[in-house]
């Protein structure tokens, strides 16, 4: 595998601040993984929601809030992604429990998927990303350099892949779900979220990260799940695309849009 680096998003003062904000989350992870520890107790799962769905208003993504703090879980800034990272890490738990070995592609190192799911004891975590360099450990979660679409992970090695708000930003689809498939073992589960709307907005002329900014339609989230299935990866639940209205704001670009989280079994 070529080992290309990308530049870090929004320059090397947004890197630092990420870097210092990274730090402060993994302290703070630690330090309520020791006192839960102590005190014996064991974290209820996360309420019950949909494997799939749409976030089709803003009372959604605000009891998904209201839900992380009754867990205790450190919100994530942009506050309406606490609605695609709880329903995530309940799939996960939900799906393969708290032993499992997962891989959330294409993470930040202060990212949501990985610091929750350390909270609920799992182990055996890792966070790939083009921008990373040298290997990285956090509260034992490891952070590597690596390619969603091409990983040099063996096959089966991980019982879930979650991966969100990154398959908008110029990943191939095809390869990604290929990848995906290879590297999660038969029963695991693949979570998918990313930008979405039912009549997307024109981003004609925009970019973010170096690339076009894009925001899935009905007509291509339905091309990748039947993508997916081509490559053994059975969507859990059902595709209901509609939504009343448009909950999530991109300051950066001016558009209004919404998320859609996607769940697949590997067969």
């Amino acid at each position: 595998m070529t080992m290309t680096k990308a530049a870090p998003p929004g320059g090397t003062a947004m890197a630092v601040a990420k870097r210092a904000a990274e730090r402060v989350l993994w302290a703070r992870i630690a330090m309520r993984r020791k006192l839960e520890a102590r005190a014996g107790l064991i974290r209820p799962l996360p309420a019950d929601m949909p494997d799939t769905d749409v976030l089709r208003d803003a009372d959604a993504w605000r009891a998904a809030v209201e839900e992380c703090k009754r867990l205790r879980l450190p919100l994530h800034r942009d506050v309406p992604k606490n609605w695609d990272a709880l329903g995530a890490v309940g799939t996960v738990l939900r799906t393969v429990g708290r032993e499992a070995a997962v891989l959330d592609a294409g993470t930040a190192r202060y990212s949501a998927i990985l610091p929750w799911l350390r909270l609920y004891g799992l182990c055996d975590l890792v966070g790939n990303n083009l921008e990373f360099g040298a290997d990285v450990r956090r509260d034992g979660v490891l952070f590597r350099y690596g390619d969603i679409t091409a990983t040099d992970f063996p096959d089966h090695r991980f019982d879930a892949v979650t991966c969100m708000s990154v398959i908008e930003h110029g990943v191939p689809i095809e390869p990604f779900l290929a990848e995906s498939a290879r590297i999660i073992r038969p029963g695991g589960v693949l979570v998918v979220a990313t930008d979405y709307d039912q009549d997307p907005p024109d981003t004609s002329g925009l970019t973010a990260y170096g690339k076009p900014v894009h925001i899935f339609s009905p007509d291509e989230i339905r091309d990748l799940v039947a993508a997916a299935a081509r490559h053994g990866l059975r969507l859990r639940g059902e595709l209901a695309l509609e939504h009343s209205e448009r909950p999530v704001h991109w300051n950066r670009t001016r558009l209004s849009y919404t998320f859609i989280r996607l769940a697949f079994d590997r067969t």
